[in-house]
């Protein structure tokens, strides 16, 4: 070795060397096209017979787009504008200016009550808010309670003290329900279960009557040469056993309130909490309200239910038909998992009975035949008439959905709830039914976007929903005669906007809810 290499002091880096970038087909955007859109011939003749597709309608339709008229008062105008242009196509948006308060409010709603509507909409973000996203403050779920009711109030106007009214009602229903399930004995809750028992017998029985004498009124009126008397002795069959339907499951939780009364009065409890939360209403809800109405008077300008329309319509249906049916499809799905036959057999015969008949059918009962089984003098609303026709509908396909989370979860999960100790109640609220609810989020978010859109069935029995006020008041006007693609594209937005927002939030919700380790 030299004196020079001998003398040489080794070389050590004081800074750490870069990373090399990745090589460029292996990153980035050129990364996904290649392993997505190229990545054999087969995919790559299907990207490029894709891409020319999309060229050719983009080709089609942009014109059609850009050379929009935006400002005329009819369709003709909108030609004209167009013709003096030297275009040759051209899409009149004009419509969508002159009748956006149609489309969105309906043509009966009040002008002036339009910030009631948004505004409602407004707090409706605010209070699915703490519903939806766990890391916002619990005690925002409070508003989440008390929502509906000035929700309530801000669509169909009127005084504020009715719904703040029934929200203290409920109040005392549950307090009623704490007092009855831990102060009353045995005993009385043994007499009050027999007493709500042949209430509901009686119900029964009177519906049914109400229903028969009217539908044999028509049917005798017509005369039995016709169609309509065999029609309205069939119809009425199918109501009693729909009624029939769901009576009987009340009578069976009595019963079963009852049997158990013994060791425990829960279920009497509610049936009785029930009951005085009814007679309350009936008797208690109309002098309370207007009595606080005549000393401080809070009120918005009433609007009648058939005023409403538009895709306000739509998402008012759709908001309450899914937070309706939700729950009640989960109670559903555990009464056909019980082992007791008689509350199963009931859960299976509705379920079924539900899915096998379609929605136009049930809307077309709501709008016609449900008024024959009640009371002459009464009015049940018809918005009202159809949220319960919707919620039962898809409540049914909710609870099957439901039950296939929970026949997925293995037997071990069950194994381990009785091990610890815990009864029917404490292993499905705390153990089973979480987990089935997690494995059903897909089948869910399916049934309530399907739901949302099929609120567009209610345009056939003469509600003015957004599809109702296309196909009626605008493309009947002389103004806006043929105009076609612009409404129905517009209609297809919003209810794109709305499904596509609720199906990127359940996969948001699978993701954070996601517990595997792979």
């Amino acid at each position: 070795m030299s004196d020079t290499h001998a003398q040489t002091v080794a070389f050590v880096r004081e800074t750490e060397i870069p990373q090399s970038p990745p090589p460029a087909l292996e990153a980035g955007a050129v990364k996904w096209v290649r392993e997505n859109l190229f990545s054999g011939i087969f995919n790559t003749v299907l990207t490029l017979l894709a891409l020319y597709v999309v060229v050719r309608f983009a080709i089609f339709v942009f014109p059609w787009f850009y050379n929009g008229v935006w400002e005329a008062s009819s369709r003709k105008e909108c030609l004209d504008i167009l013709r003096e242009a030297g275009k040759g196509t051209g899409a009149c948006f004009a419509v969508l200016v002159d009748r956006w308060d149609h489309l969105v409010f309906g043509f009966k709603y009040p002008q002036d009550g339009y910030w009631r509507i948004l505004l409602a909409f407004l707090l409706l973000i605010v209070a699915a808010g703490p519903a939806l996203f766990s890391s916002l403050p619990r005690r925002m779920l409070l508003f989440t309670a008390f929502y509906p009711f000035l929700a309530f109030w801000l669509v169909w106007g009127g005084s504020l003290w009715l719904p703040l009214t029934i929200l203290g009602l409920i109040i005392a229903t549950m307090l009623v329900f704490r007092l009855i399930s831990s102060q009353i004995p045995v005993n009385i809750r043994q007499i009050v279960s027999g007493v709500i028992g042949v209430i509901c017998g009686a119900g029964l029985a009177y519906l049914l009557f109400i229903g028969a004498q009217e539908l044999v009124f028509i049917a005798n009126s017509v005369g039995t040469e016709g169609m309509i008397a065999p029609i309205a002795y069939g119809v009425f069959w199918i109501m009693a056993i729909f009624a029939f339907v769901f009576c009987v499951p009340m009578g069976i939780f009595v019963g079963y309130a009852i049997y158990n009364s013994y060791e425990d009065g829960g279920l009497v409890s509610i049936v009785a909490s029930l009951l005085f939360g009814y007679l309350a209403f009936v008797y208690l809800l109309s002098p309370i309200w207007m009595a606080l109405n005549s000393i401080i008077p809070i009120e918005l300008q009433a609007v009648a239910s058939r005023d409403m329309g538009g895709f306000m319509l739509n998402m008012l249906l759709g908001t309450i038909c899914v937070s309706l049916s939700i729950p009640l499809g989960i109670l559903l799905a555990l009464g056909r998992q019980s082992p007791m036959p008689l509350i199963k057999g009931v859960c299976v015969v509705f379920i079924e009975f539900i899915r096998g008949v379609p929605l136009i059918t049930l809307l077309f009962v709501a709008n016609v035949m449900l008024a024959y089984f009640l009371p002459p003098e009464s009015n049940f609303d018809l918005i009202l008439r159809v949220i319960i026709m919707i919620t039962l509908f898809s409540s049914a396909y909710i609870a099957e959905v439901i039950r296939g989370g929970l026949a997925a979860l293995p037997k071990g999960q069950y194994e381990a709830a009785d091990s610890l100790g815990l009864d029917y109640g404490q292993a499905t609220r705390l153990i089973i039914l979480p987990q089935a609810l997690k494995i059903s989020i897909p089948g869910i978010v399916n049934v309530a976007v399907g739901l949302f859109k099929d609120t567009t069935l209610v345009s056939i029995i003469s509600m003015f929903d957004l599809v109702g006020m296309i196909r009626g008041p605008i493309q009947n006007s002389t103004e806006w005669t043929s105009v076609y693609w612009e409404v129905y594209g517009f209609g297809a937005m919003l209810f794109f906007v709305v499904c596509y927002s609720i199906s990127q939030y359940s996969q948001w919700l699978e993701r954070q809810l996601n517990t595997s380790h792979h």
